[in-house]
């Protein structure tokens, strides 16, 4: 997991003023896109559309193969209809391999391939975004975790990313803790999560600033760090229930892959009676861990989480299944409950929307982000908040000026499974705005 760097939202380059070339009218919440077609054209077989998608694989830390596995049951399932709007999808995947250059690799490469879009990836490095932009390429539905992903002009999130998440935290917790311990990465980037918790804790009218336990990101153990936060959330009751009415201690981590490390510290500590509920974010936490540390009977169950999305039970999301099932040809890298598979069928409707909108016989980089510029409302089966990344729609914090969807979903780990707490979306763009 990393931070957020602080630098305003680059100026549109030259690339950008052809897009004037399109015409989008919006009314109605429906965007009719005209005069983006080739001269003379009408009806036939329309051009492919190439998009790629990149994510980590098979590399020491973070993982996440399921979003190119996901993006390629989508192509099939796609063109298995007869493509999206008459033109067959051609999905290209490259493995990001969790460095700065593999980042950039794979956006070079998209821009020699030709990719209309680069769309649901992951990549905890901002260097793909230069050369995306260079070419003039559209970034549709980052997974949320490089800071370029918030300020980049040719970005459009379809999340609130690890911001959203932690400021949302602070809020959850608000409710139910009588004192909040945070786990975080002991670095610059890891400083902003403690402002995040903090302003979200002061929404909720818990007026006490979380204790703040710093932790490396590339440790073995946390027994220290465990010890520590556990010590300060809550004072001993001997009382391991709510049932005498006294709220918990709350000890959150924001640990990113080691999150699982430290919870495993955690639990080995020796009963000191102290009352205490875990908690975590989407991302650090998500029900592939919950199942593979003992599901009911692990050390989640209980946990406070908070995501992006509706939880994985949530009938919202039998489209997807429903492709994964028919299309996936029994992958076994795509787990519908993992938040990078969810955020790649996100950015892929969006992707599916707007090529639908531009009525067009070619779909081009500047077309498509130009129908995003003007406004064009994008719908998600209610995945989300409707998405539109006009200016106006921007949160414009600064950090994460580009932040469309400041909604997160508070979720609870119950009998094994991560299911909704509350089946609203929470928007946390004011909490956002004050910890800024």
């Amino acid at each position: 997991m990393t931070g957020w760097r602080r630098f305003p939202a680059p100026r549109p380059s030259e690339t950008r003023r052809l897009r004037t070339a399109c015409t989008a009218v919006v009314a109605a919440g429906v965007s009719l896109v005209a005069g983006c077609g080739v001269p003379g054209g009408s009806g036939g077989s329309r051009e492919p559309v190439t998009v790629m998608t990149f994510a980590p694989e098979e590399t020491q830390a973070t993982n996440m193969p399921g979003m190119m596995a996901m993006a390629k049951a989508y192509e099939r399932w796609a063109d298995a209809r007869g493509g999206i709007d008459g033109h067959d999808l051609r999905v290209i995947t490259c493995n990001e391999k969790n460095t700065p250059q593999g980042a950039a690799n794979c956006a070079r490469r998209a821009v020699k391939e030709g990719a209309a879009a680069v769309v649901g990836s992951y990549s905890q490095y901002g260097s793909f975004m230069a050369p995306l932009e260079a070419a003039g390429i559209p970034f549709i539905g980052g997974y949320g975790m490089s800071g370029e992903e918030f300020t980049s002009y040719l970005s459009y999130p379809v999340n609130g990313g690890q911001p959203a998440l932690v400021a949302g935290n602070g809020r959850q917790l608000a409710d139910y803790c009588s004192g909040v311990s945070l786990v975080r990465p002991d670095s610059i980037n890891g400083d902003d999560l403690v402002q995040l918790l903090n302003s979200g804790l002061d929404e909720g009218n818990r007026n006490v600033p979380s204790a703040d336990i710093r932790a490396a990101d590339d440790a073995t153990e946390y027994t220290e760090q465990a010890e520590q936060a556990r010590r300060r959330a809550a004072e001993p009751t001997w009382t391991t229930t709510a049932s005498s009415g006294t709220r918990p201690g709350c000890v959150t981590a924001a640990l990113g892959d080691r999150t699982e490390t430290f919870f495993d510290s955690f639990r080995r500590l020796p009963e000191d009676g102290r009352y205490i509920r875990i908690s975590s974010v989407i991302g650090s936490v998500g029900q592939p861990l919950v199942d593979r540390t003992g599901g009911r009977k692990g050390p989640f169950e209980g946990a406070y989480i908070t995501g992006w999305y509706p939880d994985a039970n949530d009938d919202r999301w039998d489209g997807m299944r429903k492709v994964v099932d028919e299309h996936a040809f029994g992958d076994d890298r795509i787990d519908p409950a993992d938040a990078g598979v969810q955020t790649t069928w996100i950015a892929y409707t969006v992707l599916e929307r707007v090529i639908r909108a531009l009525d067009s016989d070619t779909v081009t980089p500047g077309r498509i982000s130009h129908a995003l510029d003007q406004g064009l409302e994008v719908t998600t089966d209610g995945l989300t908040p409707p998405l539109r990344w006009g200016y106006e729609d921007m949160l414009g914090a600064p950090g994460y000026p580009r932040i469309v969807n400041r909604s997160v979903t508070f979720q609870v780990v119950r009998d094994g499974r991560l299911v909704a707490q509350d089946k609203n979306f929470v928007d946390v763009g004011t909490t956002l705005m004050d910890a800024a």
